[in-house]
């Protein structure tokens, strides 16, 4: 089975040490096949905007609620010169209570500017939040609604949602809030065993593949 591999271009003597010229004299980077631009590191004037405009491989951008819409227009223009189809991955990353103000600037500007870019939903960042007694969580209600949101906003747009991202496991844990076993903040510490990000469980993520598909099937005629 083929898999591919990405992460966030952050360390960038790292990055650096494993780009390759190729023989027709174009630079790829071989730690992955998909490096992204993070949230904190999406500048015009960062050298990570300018390293990732030197080599060929797709491109995430991470887009946060501060986004500056301008700024991420002259950074695509510069990863992606000739507006190459598949080359230009947009990670949005909103919130909740923000996709709704956020997302309709960015898609308008993306349109206007005939921008070609593949449209990606990452639900959980944006909703990350450190509870009462101190862990790090995300509810599952909020995940759900900036999803649904999504799609709608992409619906009414005539644009179209192409892709999505979650963290999730396999495992019984106790790491994001609500789903079937509505996991309240008191169970938090019961199975929490993530030391980075929290995941959904295996309940909450086929709950989340059953929403997906629902709301493919009222959109398929969008976009």
């Amino acid at each position: 089975n083929e898999f591919y591999v990405s992460h966030e271009c952050l360390i960038l003597d790292y990055e650096t040490s494993l780009t390759k010229k190729l023989l027709l004299g174009d630079y790829y980077n071989s730690s992955a096949h998909m490096l992204w631009l993070g949230d904190r590191t999406r500048n015009i004037k960062s050298a990570h905007v300018e390293y990732l405009s030197g080599i060929i491989n797709p491109i995430g951008i991470k887009c946060g609620s501060d986004l500056d819409v301008n700024d991420l227009k002259l950074i695509i223009k510069k990863l992606n010169p000739l507006n190459e189809v598949g080359k230009i991955v947009l990670i949005c990353r909103f919130g909740a209570k923000n996709i709704e103000k956020v997302l309709p600037l960015l898609i308008n500007m993306v349109t206007q500017n005939k921008l070609n870019v593949i449209w990606s939903c990452d639900p959980m960042h944006g909703n990350t939040y450190k509870s009462k007694n101190q862990y790090k969580t995300r509810n599952f209600r909020t995940i759900t609604e900036e999803l649904k949101l999504f799609f709608e906003i992409h619906h009414n747009s005539k644009t179209r949602a192409d892709g999505v991202h979650f963290e999730l496991t396999p495992n019984d844990v106790t790491e994001c809030l609500g789903g079937i076993r509505n996991i309240q903040e008191a169970d938090l510490h019961k199975n929490y065993e993530t030391a980075c990000d929290p995941r959904l469980n295996h309940e909450q993520s086929i709950e989340l593949a059953f929403l997906i598909t629902d709301l493919i099937k009222k959109r398929c005629n969008y976009g």
